[in-house]
């Protein structure tokens, strides 16, 4: 994995990072809150079911949370929190009284990054919460440099399979709709034979730069899934959906007008195949870590290349 440079570590702390701010005290979440005023967008929880309810909704930066509330303790929000894949990274800080050494190792099995005294002490509690910012943003990066491909700036393979899986997990849990486009360069190799390869490699970035532009929502993610195969996730859509987006890839790309003499239309072109499915409609496709979905996208990859190429593929092969 290759390493950002240190010159690009974060060294600031972004305003845009988000705190979550949980104790069944109103009183000491006011408290942390005028101690923490500035460093970040501040969300409130009373309660440790409102702390994981918002947190599934919007994922923190970092979790400020008392250890003893009636319901879920901190230490179980905590221990929920690094067993979600979702969530496993975001750091917790511990708010306790005690001081005994066993609470500590507690908290640390639970997964508690740091821990903050009472009553909480102002300087120590911007320090603790500047460090853990400082530690969320770095990781964020370097998770992000280990998750994008080289050569096009989009996501790589092994970003697109964690995704894939996790909004199979998610499209599960709320009923919702998932679908995804598998995008491959219509007869590459004859590119890469009669331009060469460094044409070839700036071939697919202008095809990655258009995929990136022609999907419009923040959800959505465009990876490059291998060689001149293209990926693209959408959750939240359903057929008809998918089958347009498919479309809009196929036209951005032939907007491109890219030359490729050594293909029979003359230009660069795409072929593209799709996948949608509802668990309640499509169980079998939304099984396992979302195989099916791209096996069933493939198939109709292979039909559109075999009905000439640079199309969508209008249905899956019999």
């Amino acid at each position: 994995m290759k390493l950002p440079a240190p010159e690009t570590w974060p060294t600031e702390l972004d305003a845009r990072q988000s705190l979550l701010l949980v104790d069944d005290d109103a009183a000491s979440v006011q408290v942390l809150a005028r101690m923490l005023h500035g460093l970040g967008e501040l969300r409130f929880a009373l309660s440790g079911e409102d702390a994981l309810r918002l947190a599934h909704e919007s994922a923190p930066d970092l979790v400020l949370i008392d250890a003893e509330m009636p319901g879920l303790s901190g230490l179980e929000v905590c221990a929920a929190l690094h067993a979600d894949p979702l969530l496993a990274d975001v750091p917790v800080i511990i708010v306790t009284g005690h001081t005994e050494v066993a609470a500590e190792v507690a908290g640390f099995a639970a997964g508690a990054a740091d821990f903050i005294r009472k009553p909480p002490v102002a300087e120590v509690v911007v320090a603790r919460v500047r460090t853990q910012l400082r530690l969320k943003a770095l990781g964020d990066a370097l998770r992000a440099s280990a998750l994008t491909d080289g050569l096009t700036g989009l996501s790589n393979r092994r970003r697109f399979d964690q995704d894939l899986h996790t909004e199979c997990e998610r499209a599960r849990r709320g009923g919702d709709s998932l679908a995804l486009l598998l995008v491959d360069v219509d007869h590459f190799k004859r590119y890469n034979d009669h331009y060469g390869h460094v044409s070839g490699d700036a071939c697919l970035r202008e095809v990655g730069t258009a995929i990136r532009a022609a999907i419009r929502r923040p959800g959505d993610l465009a990876a490059r899934y291998g060689g001149e195969e293209f990926a693209v996730l959408l959750p939240q859509t359903d057929a008809a959906g998918a089958r347009g987006m498919a479309q809009r890839v196929v036209d951005a790309i032939g907007a491109l007008a890219l030359p490729h003499a050594a293909a029979p239309s003359g230009a660069i072109s795409v072929s593209v195949g799709w996948a949608a499915a509802r668990p309640d409609q499509d169980p079998s496709l939304m099984a396992s870590r979302g195989e099916s979905l791209v096996e069933a996208a493939d198939r109709r990859l292979y039909a559109a290349k075999a009905a000439g190429r640079g199309r969508v593929g209008e249905a899956e092969p019999g």
